[in-house]
């Protein structure tokens, strides 16, 4: 855990620059650019700009699949390799003190799958989705280990403040590198959009040095007897029966796990909702993106003072209660482009303040511990089993229903279910507002 060390207040800018390096992977190739590149690649479009019926089915492996169904399902891939990996590593990483190089080593693979996609082919997807896996897996992959420093490099008072910084940070990066992209491609012409990619590949990969030079080398520990390669698995086992002591942690996690179904799915299937089910042109998709990402700023730093006014379990029911209605707004009523613009708004200000709030609530409600990766480990597990049961599902009914606007529903019935589970975190870490462990 914390330990006040000489150049602190480097190794937690440092720390920060982390989401300024990789949020422009969550922006341009989750999020805005490669999505719409994708679907133009893979679909005809009528006169109006929307998707002709029957036209964005691809061939992937000698099955036919929506071309977002495909897109779904090869993200859920990616993090159930995370799920399979990050046990393996966890345990070298805590006891080798390997942590800043696994996630050096993700960084890498990442920033390599963007510049990889510099060669997308539709017409050989098999071979073309290959550096799309790769990216998610790296970004995924490194954002694990880098949450589990949080707790060793600052004290639990500043996680709420940090957190938000971090991901702040990342949003002015996405903004910037955004407006690059959109110069290149409106400026000069479409035929440069892959080159978008390869400058996000190369700007995650030379701004991660900073973190990697600021962040301090984790301890090397005694071996435990056994395996060294399933000493993660087993950690996490432990994990898992600790928690039965911990009843806010066990509860606040079961609330978590079903958020994650719902929000990241949400987050990275918006802009293809945009473009297939409301019929968003490329520079539309563009300008509501770049609001989506500057109201994120204010809504992690907003919702970080709420936690402070009202704790950090009553702020993120709030959030869920936010979520919840903008599912059901967006069923009704983001059927137009106006509808859709409001829509996102709102997905932006919830994005920023939901995900910088989940980070910084897990750090500080953690049982003081020397194993910090273990526990975020177990989060990481977490997070990505309840993503790629999102994702599956978004996949699985768009496919069956033909629409995705019937995905909307399921992601209520999911925020429900989140904040009903919220409610049983003992009243006592609901009411708080800083922890002490």
């Amino acid at each position: 855990m914390f330990k006040k060390r000489e150049g602190e207040e480097k190794v937690k800018w440092g720390w920060t620059m982390y989401d300024w390096a990789n949020n422009v992977y969550s922006l341009v190739i989750t999020t805005a650019i490669f999505p719409v590149f994708y679907n133009n690649l893979t679909s005809e479009k009528d006169a109006q700009g929307k998707i002709i019926d029957g036209t964005d089915n691809v061939m992937f492996l000698g099955m036919e699949f929506v071309n977002t169904q495909l897109y779904s399902y090869v993200l859920a891939t990616s993090f159930l390799t995370i799920i399979i990996i990050t046990p393996l590593l966890s345990g070298m990483a805590d006891y080798a003190g390997k942590k800043k190089l696994f996630m050096r080593i993700f960084c890498y693979v990442g920033a390599a799958g963007c510049v990889g996609l510099y060669w997308f082919d539709a017409d050989h997807l098999e071979l073309s989705m290959i550096p799309f896996f790769l990216a998610s897996l790296g970004f995924w992959g490194s954002v694990g280990f880098y949450n589990a420093f949080l707790p060793e490099i600052a004290p639990r008072e500043e996680h709420d403040r940090l957190s938000a910084k971090g991901y702040a940070m990342g949003y002015w990066s996405s903004l910037i590198i955004l407006v690059i992209c959109a110069g290149m491609i409106i400026g000069v012409g479409t035929h440069t959009t892959t080159f978008c990619f390869v400058l996000v590949g190369l700007w995650w990969f030379g701004f991660a040095h900073i973190t990697f030079n600021a962040l301090p080398e984790s301890e090397i520990k005694d071996l435990p007897p056994g395996n060294i390669l399933t000493q993660g698995f087993k950690e996490l086992v432990g994990v898992a029966r600790e928690l039965k002591g911990f009843v806010h942690l066990k509860r606040y996690l079961g609330a978590f796990f079903v958020m994650s179904m719902a929000i990241q799915t949400i987050i990275i299937m918006a802009s293809s909702f945009g473009i297939k089910e409301v019929g968003l042109n490329e520079t539309e998709l563009i300008i509501t993106i770049f609001v989506v990402n500057l109201l994120a700023i204010p809504g992690a730093f907003g919702l970080s003072a709420l936690s402070r006014r009202i704790g950090n379990i009553r702020a993120l029911m709030a959030c869920i209660a936010g979520w919840a209605a903008l599912c059901l707004y967006s069923y009704f009523f983001a059927t137009t482009k106006i509808g859709f613009y409001v829509a996102a708004g709102a997905i932006g200000f919830l994005m920023g303040g939901t995900q910088s709030l989940n980070r910084a609530t897990y750090s500080k409600i953690l049982p003081k511990t020397n194993d910090p990766a273990s526990y975020f480990s177990f989060y990481e597990v977490l997070e990505k089993g309840g993503l790629i049961i999102g994702m599956f599902g978004w996949g699985y009914i768009e496919g069956y229903t033909g629409s995705m606007r019937e995905s909307i529903l399921a992601m209520i019935i999911l925020f429900s279910l989140a904040f009903l589970a919220m409610l049983m975190v003992p009243k006592e870490y609901r009411n708080k507002v800083h922890y002490a462990g």
